[in-house]
Order: C-alpha cells, then structure tokens, then sequence
C-alpha cells in the first residue's frame, strides 16, 4: 500500500483541476459485484424483469456506486485522512454501458482558525458530457 501525498499547499490554485478518473462502460457484471459489496441487493440494479416491470428500460447503477467512484478520484489525489466533508447529489440515471469520467476542480483555497482548507467541485458525466452525479468536498491540510 503506497501513502498518497497531499499536494503542495503553496502551489495549490482556485481553478485547478484534479486528474480525471476514467471507468470502463458499465457492466452487468459490476452492477452485481457492487451488490455483494455494498450489500446493496436491490433487485433494480441486477435483474432486467423486475427493472421493466418497474418501468425503466433496463437495470442501472447504484448512486452510491458513483458516490464511491468521486471518493476514489479524492483519495487518487489526497490520502483519505484529508478529507473532511464529501456531499454528492444525484442528477440522472447512470445506465449500463456508460462511460464515466470523475472529474474535480478546486473552487476555494482558504484558511480557517489556522486550518488550511480546500473546497472542490466534483462530478461524474457519461460520455455525451451529461451529469449523472455532482457533489462537493472539503480537504483539510495538517
């Protein structure tokens, strides 16, 4: 196990961008490992009839699915002992077979009763560029 680094503070810009996280199109396969995961059976996400009977076209992600793909774009970034706060909110359906893109962007650089801090823009789009997941988080520097 590596320990992440926390990016140079001085350095640190409002505006700049965290590396995107680039998933493969969605798969049944990980809807389903998820479930076992998140302990998460909810059978909308796995099992094509019931999704149809529940009218939706086919089974789709978790949100919470794309929640912890913006924790992994932070912890590529910072190591998990940094952050402070991640709020998400849910914007669309994310469907089998999307590609997602996580992506971040500092919008706030300040210090509060000596802490230094960072806020960032988060989200997750699909490949047309749609928003499927936005959220926010707060990074704390030691």
């Amino acid at each position: 196990m590596t320990t992440q680094a926390l990016p140079s503070w001085d350095t640190l810009q409002q505006g700049d961008t965290l590396p995107p996280l680039e998933l493969p199109p969605i798969s049944r396969l990980a809807l389903a490992l998820y479930c076992g995961a998140s302990g998460d059976h909810n059978p909308i996400h796995v099992d094509t009839d019931f999704a149809r009977s529940a009218g939706m076209p086919d089974v789709f992600a978790h949100g919470m699915l794309s929640a912890a793909w913006l924790g992994r774009l932070l912890t590529n970034w910072v190591p998990q002992s940094a952050i402070r706060s991640l709020d998400v909110r849910f914007a669309a359906i994310t469907q089998v077979g999307e590609r997602i893109t996580c992506t971040g962007k500092v919008t706030e650089k300040y210090e509060d009763a000596g802490r230094r801090c960072a806020r960032l823009q988060l989200a997750t789009t699909n490949q047309d560029g749609l928003i499927r997941l936005s959220g926010e988080a707060l990074i704390v520097w030691p």
